[in-house]
Formats: C-alpha cells, sequence, structure tokens
C-alpha cells in the first residue's frame, strides 16, 4: 500500500513526498479510513481535459479528477491534478500556489472519505474540511 506521485506533460511539483504522505494518511485516519494504493499524477490542462472528455464526458477543464477504488475503510484512488489549474486558482483565490496546491491533493482524499461538494451545502463542508485538512499540515 502506497502513495505514489507522477508528472504527464509536466514537472513534478517541488513537494515534500515523505511528510504529504504522512499528512494524507493523518487526515484519512480522522474519519476513519486507511491508505491503500494512491497515486498522484500532476498534469497539464489539457492533459486533465482529455482526461475528463475520455472517462466522464466532461468538456471542461479543472484542478482535479478522483478515480475511487476505496472497498471499505482503506481508501485508494487515481488523483490526476493539473498544476496549471492549480496556478491560476491560486492567483484566482489569491493564496500562494502552495497551499493552492495542498489544498487539490487533500481534496481528492476528502472525495475517497465520502465528502462530496456537488449537492446543497456540500461545497461549504467540503472547504471546512480541507481547511481543518491544511491545518494539520507539518
Amino acid at each position: 500500500m502506497a502513495i505514489a506521485y507522477y508528472a504527464e506533460d509536466t514537472e513534478l511539483p517541488e513537494i515534500n513526498q515523505e511528510k504529504v504522505s504522512a499528512w494524507i494518511k493523518e487526515v484519512a485516519a480522522t474519519y476513519g479510513k486507511r491508505t491503500g494504493d494512491i497515486s498522484y499524477i500532476f498534469c497539464s490542462d489539457e492533459k486533465i481535459l482529455e482526461v475528463n472528455r475520455q472517462y466522464l464526458q466532461h468538456d471542461y477543464y479543472t484542478d482535479i479528477i478522483t478515480f475511487d477504488y476505496t472497498a471499505g475503510d482503506k481508501i485508494s484512488g487515481d488523483l490526476f491534478i493539473s498544476l496549471d489549474t492549480v496556478r491560476t486558482n491560486a492567483e484566482k483565490f489569491q493564496t500562494s500556489y502552495d497551499e493552492e496546491l495542498h489544498r487539490t491533493i487533500i481534496h481528492g482524499i476528502l472525495h475517497l472519505c465520502g465528502i462530496n461538494d456537488k449537492g446543497p451545502g456540500e461545497r461549504e463542508e467540503m472547504e471546512a474540511c480541507e481547511n481543518r485538512a491544511l491545518a494539520m499540515l507539518p
């Protein structure tokens, strides 16, 4: 069971993978979950648009797409993150690139833990969960 970091058509972001992996496990544990195999695939806007079209039939850019393979209390999945959109969102929300990257990284984990953000009131709940998780980041 591992948390792995890959780059496709971009450079790997400069994150402390050991620290981030420990943080992910700690956040998951607060939801009663264990981490299984989790792969982060950092990519460009073009790649995430391609994934969105091919697998979800969505024709738009996004910051993260989470493919959920969770079984029971063990979360697993493939998480595609567009570093282009993370950069754009950091500017739009007037936050640092690093904070926005960590928010996006944990957003996918929160989805794997069962937190949604599409229904009424769910976006606010997701944001509150993201903020609690960010406060746990060493």
